[in-house]
């Protein structure tokens, strides 16, 4: 299953400036909030979790929130995804691949995710 958001990042950078950290704390971790430099990276992270719930299939809500999705670095820095217990068995999930970019105002990211059980079979007619 595949899900990609968009952000303009000027949205995030307004966020910050309002709020500070208490407006990050709304979609992250303490942890992925040390992991922010700016708010190119804070509309990636935001655009990753939209991303992994579009991909799911449910968005962000009761069967999927912000806190069930955490980024994290790799050794070589690229940004990964850890999945709470709860969403992995609910979702069947095997495998998920992440990717961030930004380019001028936005940030885009898309996900895949694998399951052991697809959920979304092909539809025959």
């Amino acid at each position: 299953m595949l899900g990609i958001d968009l952000i303009k990042i000027s949205r995030m950078q307004r966020i910050i400036e309002r709020f500070n950290e208490k407006g990050l704390a709304k979609f992250l971790s303490s942890d992925e909030i040390r992991l922010v430099k700016n708010a190119k990276n804070a509309a990636g992270y935001w655009a990753a979790k939209e991303a992994f719930s579009k991909a799911l299939g449910t968005g962000i809500g009761a069967r999927c929130s912000f806190y069930d999705i955490k980024i994290y670095k790799d050794a070589l820095g690229a940004p990964k995804l850890a999945l709470s217990r709860k969403v992995i068995k609910e979702f069947s999930i095997v495998n998920v691949a992440l990717s961030i970019t930004h380019d001028g105002e936005y940030a885009v990211a898309v996900v895949e995710i694998q399951q052991s059980t697809p959920s979304n079979k092909i539809k025959e007619f």
